[in-house]
């Protein structure tokens, strides 16, 4: 494997040592012929001479493309670990070959879009991620609220999933205060935050800044940089206002929720994300929370027309579980139509779905709780025109039943190429 991956990258590098090589080599060979006969006729010195210029050529221009590459696999300088060659090998091997693999763009927020990302960057660079912007609570909605900056959290966990870090750097990221003034505060968030203040409050900007800093493999966008409040009416007319609230709405006032919206009108999007989707070769929605992470990005103008308008392949990857507060309930259709509705069109061409067992102990553990899997109707969704894939996509991360980032990833790709 690891022959087969200095392969992949390509013969330029090795070029580059054998041009060093021979460079070496025709500086001997003149040596050579100098040192042969002092008195030595003006042919013999002109070969010299010209055999030593080329030779100097060739030592110079390895020595420079090879720095010059070296300078583009550690931008922000050699990492401190003892084993250079294998860093090297392997980061030639993501710059030569991911490059080349398909065009993702994802969209959503939370924790399932940051799972995703973790599996899809080992098989592509070309990653846009497109993040929800209506978090209002936590520290990213205290962050929101003094600083008047967007919500950074979403984007700092989807920063750290697409990161070249070193451990104790992704510990430090997201390492949270205990106690005094700042308790429950990221300091990935912090470190966010002062980027922004140090790019003229520019969140976007920052975001890229960011990204430069901690090595992120492909490109992450807010999908507006408009300050936005999530809105939901219940089926029985109630209004929530705020993301965290309708999140948790079931605790203080039951009920199904019939639509979401911004609190304001024509909210538009940046064009970075609108020309990403254009260029897509695949789009995925979810996974994640469909009323505050997923549909959210649909609300903002443009954004579904351009789903709609794109010749990628439209995937759709729903959640394992039921959610509380949002999904109760709801089969695998009643996901795909409350998307569609939202959207004003019909965005979704794949569904993936897991069909992988759960340990009966997890179920119980979410019963209790008033969660349970999704239920597939199949015929339904083939009604809607949605091809269902059922495949084993489920893994347990601390106790809670997720999405294995690596299965996701192959689910994903094997989508494009069936094509």
């Amino acid at each position: 494997m690891k022959t087969l991956r200095w392969l992949l990258i390509g013969f330029r590098f090795k070029r580059y040592l054998i041009s060093g090589i021979a460079g070496v080599t025709l500086l001997v060979c003149s040596l050579l012929v100098l040192m042969k006969d002092l008195a030595i006729g003006y042919i013999q010195l002109g070969v010299a001479v010209i055999l030593g210029v080329l030779g100097l050529y060739l030592i110079i221009l390895c020595l420079n493309r090879i720095f010059i590459r070296f300078v583009n696999v550690y931008p922000n300088g050699m990492p401190k670990k003892p084993n250079h060659v294998k860093d090297i090998r392997d980061i030639l091997y993501r710059r030569k070959v991911l490059s080349s693999g398909p065009k993702v763009v994802v969209i959503g927020g939370g924790t399932g879009i940051s799972t995703m990302l973790r599996g899809l960057k080992h098989y592509t660079s070309n990653i846009t991620a497109v993040i929800t912007v209506a978090d209002d609570g936590g520290g990213s909605g205290e962050l929101r609220n003094d600083l008047g900056m967007l919500p950074p959290g979403d984007i700092r966990n989807c920063m750290l999933a697409l990161a070249e870090t070193e451990p104790v750097l992704e510990k430090l990221l997201n390492y949270r205060f205990p106690e005094g003034r700042l308790k429950g505060q990221s300091f990935g968030n912090l470190f966010l935050a002062a980027m922004c203040g140090i790019s003229n409050n520019n969140f976007v900007q920052a975001v890229t800044h960011m990204g430069e800093v901690l090595a992120v493999t492909g490109r992450i966008y807010p999908v507006t940089d408009e300050n936005v409040n999530l809105v939901a009416t219940l089926k029985d007319g109630t209004v929530i206002n705020g993301e965290s609230r309708i999140g948790s709405h079931h605790l203080f006032h039951p009920g199904s929720i019939d639509k979401v919206r911004f609190d304001k009108e024509s909210v538009q999007p940046l064009k970075q994300v609108i020309d990403a989707i254009g260029k897509a070769d695949i789009i995925v929605l979810g996974p994640g929370s469909l009323y505050t992470s997923i549909i959210p990005n649909l609300l903002v103008a443009q954004v579904p027309q351009a789903i709609s308008r794109a010749k990628a392949a439209r995937v759709y990857v729903c959640n394992v579980m039921t959610q509380p507060g949002e999904t109760e309930n709801y089969t695998v259709g009643d996901h795909i139509e409350a998307i569609h509705k939202h959207a004003g069109c019909r965005l979704i061409d794949y569904c993936l779905v897991n069909n992988g067992q759960i340990k009966p102990s997890l179920l119980s553990k979410y019963q209790e709780d008033g969660a349970a899997p999704v239920e597939l109707d199949l015929s339904r969704i083939r009604r809607l025109g949605v091809k269902v894939i059922e495949k084993d996509l489920v893994g347990i991360h601390n106790g809670y039943v997720r999405h294995d980032p690596d299965k996701l990833a192959h689910a994903i790709l094997d989508t494009f190429k069936d094509k």
